[in-house]
């Protein structure tokens, strides 16, 4: 059976949650800002418009964001991924086989359906605009990299209307003529250079491109994306991820930290954050790596790392703020004041194949039926408990000044209607 790939990627995913529960937002420029509101890391079309690029510095737009009245948002991610969640039950409803390739994109794959694929693709954007309220593109093609450029193509064509079907289309090579070469799916700011400097500018050019030119020049993975580009399928549904190789946490502290004591706290709460992901996904680390950092534009900049191997691997939130305090004391300069730190960990196995020390005297049942109630709880309350070591001001904690309410995951702030 020939395969046929969907693609179905949220509209400006981060500016679009916030108009859910905002609906004045409709029509108006917004913007989202990163950690400690920083730079601008999500657009709304109409902030696209006026020429707020991605990246940019919060402060160096300040003067277009009141000329326009840009609404501002510091990023909630707490309701991004609750609302991704949302989405991708939606869509699971559409097709058995689904691959959820990022917080706001999926692959569907349609093969074998008896139907229109257009008015598909429009029943699925039309329900999860229904259910979730997040507006979609989908873009439909006989390879994951076509599925790719129909949805590019979609989300720039009028005529299009947020659907659009290449698979046996008769508009295939003219999209392909339209997407310049660095718009292809896994083709990298370096390698279009390198492809126009052998006369390649389109992914029409591409497809047509001698086979052995490019398996020469670019290896496997130049010849796969040619051979999707011509409709053969080369990259499946991955319904199973493989596991993860690291997991990490870090973040930029709100204000500069100088004390041992405010760095063990930010530690630990990144260990907690660190351990959370691993149960998520019935994983375990025996490999951990903690970072501080100052600042990069001082002169005396101070960056240090401690790796240590945890004698088993663990998720146990207990077990990796105690190792990862013990990181601290070996990264730690008194006399510094830190900007950054993190916990990278690896040596990820599955839960099951973890590999238990001979002396291993902790009762890892009891550990682990503590953490699944404190992941319940919290999954269930919005987080309301947290670790004694994580402090309780947390003065270091990342800002968000603009947050709008997490609307979803807490009781205290569900929306109200008057």
């Amino acid at each position: 059976m020939r395969e046929i790939f969907a693609l179905v990627d949220c509209n400006n995913f981060y500016a679009s949650c916030e108009r859910v529960f905002n609906p004045k937002l409709e029509g108006r420029p917004v913007v989202v800002l990163s950690n400690n509101d920083g730079c601008i890391v999500a657009r709304s079309n109409e902030a696209k418009s006026l020429g707020i690029a991605m990246g940019a510095a919060a402060f160096e737009v300040e003067e277009t964001i009141r000329k326009y009245g840009i609404e501002v948002f510091s990023s909630n991610y707490t309701l991004y991924a609750d609302m991704s969640n949302r989405v991708m039950r939606t869509l699971s409803t559409f097709t058995p086989e689904m691959e959820v390739y990022s917080i706001d994109e999926a692959f569907l794959n349609l093969a074998g359906f008896d139907r229109c694929l257009t008015d598909y693709g429009r029943e699925i954007q039309k329900m999860v605009r229904r259910w979730t309220g997040i507006p979609v593109t989908v873009g439909i093609g006989q390879t994951k990299t076509l599925a790719k450029i129909a949805n590019h193509t979609a989300k720039h064509s009028p005529r299009a209307k947020g659907v659009l079907d290449l698979a046996d289309s008769a508009h295939l090579e003219r999209a392909l003529a339209a997407t310049a070469v660095e718009k292809v799916w896994g083709v990298g700011i370096k390698t279009a250079i390198k492809l126009k400097r052998l006369g390649i500018q389109t992914a029409l050019d591409l497809s047509r491109a001698d086979v052995s030119r490019i398996r020469q020049k670019f290896g496997v993975t130049g010849v796969r994306t040619v051979y999707e580009l011509r409709g053969m399928c080369c990259y499946r549904l991955e319904q199973n991820p493989p596991v993860r190789e690291s997991v990490t946490v870090s973040r930029s502290f709100g204000k500069a930290v100088e004390s041992i004591e405010e760095l063990k706290e930010a530690i630990a709460s990144y260990a907690s954050r660190a351990g959370e992901k691993l149960r998520g996904q019935n994983l375990a680390a025996g490999i951990m790596t903690v970072f501080v950092t100052t600042s990069r534009f001082i002169e005396n900049r101070y960056f240090n790392s401690y790796t240590t191997e945890l004698p088993t691997a663990t998720s146990d939130t207990i077990e990796l703020i105690r190792y990862a305090e013990q990181c601290v004391d070996r990264v730690y300069l008194k006399g510094h004041l830190f900007k950054k730190c993190g916990i990278i960990l690896n040596g990820i196995v599955h839960q099951r194949r973890v590999q238990k020390s001979l002396f291993d005297d902790i009762d890892r049942e009891k550990t682990h039926r503590l953490m699944q109630a404190v992941d319940a709880i919290n999954t269930r309350f919005g987080s309301p408990l947290r670790w004694a070591a994580e402090g309780q001001e947390q003065s270091w904690k990342v800002k968000f000044k603009r947050r709008s309410p997490r609307y979803t995951t807490r009781w205290d702030e569900v929306p109200e209607v008057a």
